[in-house]
């Protein structure tokens, strides 16, 4: 064999990404592997576009059926993006008996299962290191590393654009508006940034966490999830005088049989490493039963640190044709039957907006004992106008005892709102 054909579907970032680190690193990659790599085609969808690389005209196409029906490539490298068409490509790449490296949070959330299942079937390989996580190894820690563990908590900031936001908010007092803008003008969010500001993004990426850690296909649809559009300049300050941050978060957590799987908005508290990662990096602390606590740190996104990650699963590919040990891929099973707990109990974070009277905290506190809703702390801060933040920081309750609790609450003539709502990440696992 005199080398290792590819083809990549896409030369977007990521794909451009993937283009030079397989030029720039040509010959390192062959003395690794053997035999070189070499980009046989590349789809795109017009070959007359100036990518600001030089790929020889010959090597450009817009027939997918120029990729497919080649039997000269052994590896399909989906660097589209979106559902559609890449799913269908996917799909048919691996019915034809060629392996597939993708980078599509999207396609392996949504259909990861289902296509792994064809990959063994066909004895091909399908590889998605970029898909969570940019440039951090976290699918091989995992699968691999972490193999002999029993995991019980994975979590991550995994969605660099609300992290590059939140960052602005807290470091110079913006507003949302403002940091948002600002992420889009250096690039970190798109022109329609509501996957990542909504936390969609980061829920397809924690079914695929949840999948490789738990052996449990959880929908991504079906996480509870909320994004960071209504965090304002004013939770920010609260929290920092309660000494937390606030942070977008993605927690799968076992317990019990169950899973607590969810994204949200949290304060997480000024020592633990987490409010410690700023700007586009994302980190995700892994709890296992006999590594204990690791956390693994890097950019989450971007053309390069993508782009490695994607070479590295070629290299994997490449190597196991050569050796002709084409495995299976096995998920973990957690021998019992996990239930799926959404959002489960937590410590919560409450921001009313309420008159400023002598019992209108008795009358709160009543109401929240009432539906067995504990206080672990209160922050009431008279400014001599009518209406004052009651700021208050609860013990473990479910989500719906304390929504039923806010709900009476916010009947009150004393109650202007229940402005704000958001976890408090009291610990590490």
């Amino acid at each position: 064999m005199n080398g290792i054909k590819i083809a990549v579907l896409g030369l977007g970032n990521v794909g451009r990404g993937v283009w030079k680190i397989l030029h720039k690193q040509q010959d390192m990659i062959k003395e690794y592997i053997g035999i070189p790599i070499e980009i046989k085609k590349v789809l795109v969808r017009d070959v007359s576009k100036n990518r600001g690389i030089d790929v020889p005209p010959h090597v450009l196409t817009t027939n997918i059926d120029d990729v497919l029906l080649d039997e000269d490539i052994q590896i399909i490298v989906e660097l589209i993006g979106g559902l559609h068409p890449a799913y269908e490509y996917i799909r048919k790449a691996i019915e034809m008996g060629k392996h597939v490296v993708t980078a599509n949070k999207a396609v392996i959330a949504s259909y990861g299962k289902e296509l792994i299942q064809l990959a063994n079937e066909r004895k091909v390989l399908l590889r998605f290191e970029g898909s969570v996580g940019g440039g951090i190894p976290i699918i091989a820690a995992l699968s691999k590393s972490f193999a002999a563990n029993e995991i019980e908590a994975i979590v991550g900031i995994i969605n660099g654009t609300t992290n590059y936001i939140l960052t602005q908010m807290t470091r110079y007092g913006m507003d949302f508006k403002t940091a948002l803008h600002l992420a889009q003008e250096k690039g970190y969010a798109e022109a329609d940034p509501t996957s990542d500001i909504e936390g969609e993004d980061a829920a397809f990426k924690l079914s695929i966490l949840a999948f490789i850690a738990f052996g449990v296909y959880v929908p991504p649809q079906d996480i509870p999830r909320e994004g960071i559009t209504r965090i304002s300049e004013k939770e920010i300050q609260y929290a920092a005088q309660l000494g937390y941050t606030i942070k977008l978060l993605a927690v799968a957590r076992k317990h019990e049989g169950k899973i607590d799987i969810h994204v949200h908005p949290a304060l997480v508290p000024n020592t633990h490493p987490l409010a410690a990662v700023n700007d586009e990096f994302n980190a995700l602390f892994i709890k296992g039963d006999a590594v204990g606590e690791i956390m693994m740190y890097g950019k989450g996104a971007g053309s390069l640190p993508t782009g490695s990650a994607v070479v590295s699963d070629i290299m994997d590919v490449a190597c196991a044709i050569l050796s002709g040990r084409i495995m299976p891929y096995t998920y973990k099973h957690s021998g019992q039957e996990l239930r799926i707990n959404g959002e489960g109990e937590g410590e919560y974070y409450i921001r009313l907006e309420v008159v400023d009277k002598p019992g209108v905290l008795g009358k709160i506190s009543t109401v929240l004992g009432n539906h067995g809703v504990s206080i672990a702390s209160v922050v009431q801060r008279g400014r001599g106008e009518r209406i004052v933040p009651l700021v208050l920081i609860t013990h473990n309750v479910e989500r719906k005892r304390l929504d039923r609790a806010l709900e009476e609450i916010e009947k009150f003539d004393v109650v202007e709102e229940v402005a704000s709502i958001l976890r408090v990440e009291s610990h590490s696992g």
